[in-house]
């Protein structure tokens, strides 16, 4: 009987923990490596889209996600002075709102003892029987297959020569979270709501179920800034951005303890994402721009993707599958790239162009009719 695969992922995040979820669930024995002690609390509300919640659900977090999440009642756009905007077509398909680390934390209770804190990854090579990683606490691992699901900096990514060339947006992204008590009325917002003006954009949404509003301000920057969501922002600085801007807004930003800020920058597809047994996943393999929510998404559909190309694989076939695995996903990944990167310009290029805005609104509308309904396992399925 031919033994286990060997699977070394690389990053704890939720792309990672998704994947060794998927890949645990198809009888393969995966490991994963993170370099901080402990998950970090990145204190940040991230929506888990259709086509996303989907292949969770088919797990066993099936409860946990609906005890734990909130659920969305659709989109609302409105103008920066409260305006509505109407949008023609179906209803928004229903989405999950939650907190960045109850999502990572439902993950590890699953996943918790495939886990290694503490192991900063330094090193990948490839071997005769597949790949080692090499960690800076002087440790290794050999393994059948590794996949770099380590973000933007991603180490595995350098190793199979690949190098990110970001391109700022000249936006500063703002996150911040305010307790529903202080602002009784909040209670009352229910699902996505997003205002948009000229230059910037405002969305909020309730998380834990509704005792916490979870807001995302986007703002023009002629500097550039730091990747990352622990930079702390200055909340008068925000409040005076969106001075004169809808009440709902302004009492939200006014809410805050505290905020913080990082860069939004837009990078181009990759040409590959897989070397021989070693692949990436997630912002590794396919950052992007958060303007359409679809960051973690893509990074689930890539973790069930793979769990179906490497079960029953031999060892042999490892190239081959992490191959079809880059075919099927890189296009698809790329696509959502690009829709996520004009998401961004109708949000903040609301004017007095009603031409224009139709346009724009049709083309964004017309990415969500193919980015939701989207099985990854079906996908995958049909190239075996």
């Amino acid at each position: 009987m031919t033994s286990k695969l060997g699977v070394a992922i690389v990053g704890a995040g939720i792309g990672g923990l998704s994947a060794a979820l998927a890949l645990g669930a198809r009888g393969i024995d995966v490991t994963v490596f993170e370099e901080a002690e402990a998950p970090r609390e990145a204190g940040a509300g991230i929506s888990i889209p259709p086509n996303a919640a989907r292949l969770l659900k088919r797990t066993r977090l099936r409860d946990a996600i609906e005890n734990i999440t909130t659920r969305s009642q659709g989109l609302t756009l409105r103008r920066s002075q409260g305006e509505p905007v109407s949008r023609p077509g179906a209803p928004t398909p229903q989405s999950y709102q939650i907190l960045r680390i109850e999502l990572l934390d439902m993950l590890l209770s699953v996943t918790e003892r495939k886990v290694r804190f503490g192991h900063r990854c330094i090193a990948v090579d490839e071997t005769f029987t597949g790949a080692r990683l090499t960690f800076a606490n002087g440790t290794f691992c050999d393994a059948d297959v590794v996949i770099g699901a380590d973000g933007i900096h991603s180490i595995v990514q350098q190793a199979i020569g690949l190098t990110a060339r970001p391109t700022s947006e000249g936006i500063i992204a703002y996150r911040g979270l305010v307790r529903s008590e202080k602002l009784p009325w909040s209670t009352e917002l229910r699902g996505l709501n997003v205002w948009m003006g000229d230059g910037c954009s405002f969305i909020c949404f309730p998380v834990s179920q509704g005792k916490l509003i979870n807001i995302v301000a986007f703002v023009p920057t002629p500097r550039d800034m730091e990747e990352t969501w622990f930079a702390p922002g200055d909340v008068g600085t925000l409040a005076g951005k969106y001075k004169g801007w809808d009440a709902p807004v302004c009492n939200l930003i006014a809410a805050l303890d505290q905020t913080f800020c990082w860069g939004i920058y837009d990078r181009p597809p990759f040409p590959y994402w897989s070397k021989g047994p070693v692949t990436l996943l997630g912002d590794a393999a396919h950052p992007m721009v958060p303007h359409f929510g679809q960051g973690a998404g893509q990074a689930i559909e890539d973790g069930f993707a793979l769990a179906i190309l490497l079960e029953h694989a031999g060892r042999d076939e490892i190239p081959e599958r992490l191959q079809a695995y880059q075919k099927l996903r890189l296009e698809r990944a790329s696509r959502v790239q690009d829709a996520s990167r004009l998401a961004g310009q109708f949000y903040r290029s609301w004017s007095d162009d009603p031409s224009g805005q139709a346009d724009r609104m049709r083309d964004w509308m017309s990415a969500a009719e193919w980015i939701f309904p989207y099985d990854a396992e079906t996908a995958a399925l049909g190239l075996l």
